[in-house]
């Protein structure tokens, strides 16, 4: 860790690839590490009208597996099934959920099971699952919901301090497959500007391994402008 720091010592504003062949030669995890990006924005949560969310399916996917969990019934139950979902279910689900099993990274539901999933907010809502129209979660067409999540679909929402995180592949990935996902997410993220926002929005972009030091990119590099 002290060799990465050393290495990473006084570079700043870097441009993608220089930033990415950087944490790559540092990385010395005896796993493969996730990239990381965390992008501080020049907005306040707390005002409904400078909510960032959203969600980007990254051309060269994340490479992590993810667990999908359906809250549907009848023909929909059998579709999200069908189209790859690791679990399914309504009652049983919810129940499940309550008494502590999440073993899920992302949750579906059909419209007509919010009210059943509404119980589970003060549970899923901390994590991040709770489903929402706004990010595809909350759809009549499961399957091909549940194909995104497992394809490389990533949900961003800013946090309280106007900064949002998200893992944007594997240090395994090719370097130029590492930066055709940043610029991605960078670009959903620009593209999901609130009309509230005031003044510069996209202030700083960071990248890390899992393991490793951050360095700063470069803005224009970052945007592909």
């Amino acid at each position: 860790m002290r060799a990465a720091r050393e290495a990473f010592d006084a570079k700043t504003n870097l441009s993608v690839e220089e930033a990415v062949k950087l944490i790559k030669t540092a990385a010395s995890a005896k796993f493969d590490e996730t990239l990381e990006i965390a992008m501080n924005l020049g907005v306040d949560p707390k005002h409904a009208d400078q909510m960032v969310r959203g969600v980007v399916t990254l051309p060269n996917g994340t490479g992590k597996t993810v667990r999908v969990a359906v809250f549907a019934r009848g023909a929909k139950a059998d579709e999200a099934k069908a189209a790859g979902a690791d679990i399914v279910g309504a009652e049983d689900l919810m129940e499940s959920i309550q008494a502590g099993k999440i073993d899920f990274d992302r949750c579906i539901a059909t419209p007509d099971m919010m009210p059943l999933v509404g119980r589970l907010g003060k549970i899923l809502g901390p994590r991040n699952l709770m489903p929402n129209p706004k990010v595809g979660t909350v759809t009549m067409d499961v399957a091909a919901a549940v194909g995104n999540a497992k394809g490389g679909e990533v949900q961003f929402k800013v946090e309280k301090a106007g900064v949002i995180h998200a893992g944007v592949g594997k240090l395994s990935f090719a370097e130029e497959k590492l930066a055709e996902n940043i610029r991605a997410f960078v670009g959903a993220v620009s593209r999901a500007k609130p009309t509230g926002a005031k003044g510069s929005y996209l202030r700083k972009v960071s990248l890390s391994s899992t393991m490793g030091p951050g360095v700063s990119v470069d803005l224009a590099s970052a945007t592909g402008n």
